[in-house]
């Protein structure tokens, strides 16, 4: 099956060319553009006739003071994209609304809009976490035309962090392998997934996780495709695997639940917005 991945929300690919990021061009004044304002994990949008669309023009009236110096983000068909962050405890103006961009809280907003939220997502987070340098402490500088961090003492370069993690869908014949956490909505089962450890391989990791979370051992480690995944700054690795023995023994400290069932009854599962939607939609429903 073709990996169709590339065209899932918060990947670049969604946008089909239209945006073209930062790192390819010299920051311009600013001015007229687009406007990313994130609040907490939700983009503040424009509703028209129940179409979402982002605020376009100089800072957004009643955004400007709350929200600083913007960001840019590269441009969407030709036009300037500036990203800012709105604190949490201030109000949203009139003529705004705030929608979340967290696909697990039941997001309304368009795939083109939750990409550009996501990168902006990404891009806050990394300002955040990059003002000083990590190997002596200075205050670092952009570097110009990329993304990353440069320090003026030590010389040392940083870049965007993106942290791997592999999911997985377990396959037996006629039924597969969901599981569950205590915090997710009642009734809602997903695929086991975790972060690749140092030294792994993508498969090592898959291989390890089931065994740690669930107690089963797989073969036939098939990758499906890839999705970034801005909560806060991930790299989300899809994969198919097939039993291979073992006993379902759940690890409580990860799970709440894990369990066998009939890919014809599946349970509630995770929105279509998101990889592990995705995989059962093509690969548990054949």
């Amino acid at each position: 099956m073709t990996p169709l991945t590339v065209y899932l929300p918060f990947n670049l690919d969604c946008l089909r060319g239209a945006f073209v990021p930062a790192k390819h061009g010299k920051r311009p004044a600013e001015g007229q553009g687009h406007w990313l304002v994130v609040q907490d994990q939700s983009l503040i949008v424009r509703s028209e006739n129940g179409q979402f669309r982002l605020p376009t023009g100089t800072t957004p009236p009643g955004l400007g003071d709350p929200i600083g110096a913007p960001l840019w983000l590269g441009t969407l068909g030709g036009m300037e994209c500036w990203v800012a962050s709105l604190p949490s405890d201030s109000p949203i103006p009139q003529g705004y609304e705030r929608e979340t961009l967290v696909p697990m809280q039941g997001t309304r907003l368009p795939d083109d809009l939750l990409s550009l939220g996501g990168m902006a997502m990404q891009a806050l987070y990394w300002e955040r976490t990059s003002s000083h340098c990590p190997r002596c402490g200075e205050r670092t500088q952009r570097i110009e035309g990329e993304w990353g961090k440069g320090c003026p003492r030590c010389r040392y370069e940083h870049y965007p962090h993106l942290h791997p993690a592999v999911i997985v869908l377990v396959l037996d014949g006629d039924r597969c392998l969901l599981a569950r956490k205590a915090v997710w909505k009642p009734g809602r089962y997903a695929l086991i997934a975790g972060f690749v450890d140092n030294g792994e391989s993508l498969e090592g990791a898959v291989a390890r996780e089931v065994k740690e979370e669930v107690g089963l051992d797989v073969k036939d480690i098939q990758y499906v495709g890839s999705q970034n995944w801005p909560f806060p700054s991930q790299l989300m690795i899809g994969f198919v695997a097939h039993y291979a023995g073992g006993e379902v023994v759940i690890d409580r400290e990860e799970l709440e639940d894990a369990r066998w069932f009939p890919r014809d009854g599946l349970p509630d599962g995770p929105a279509h917005h998101s990889i592990a939607g995705f995989i059962l939609e093509h690969y548990a429903r054949c």
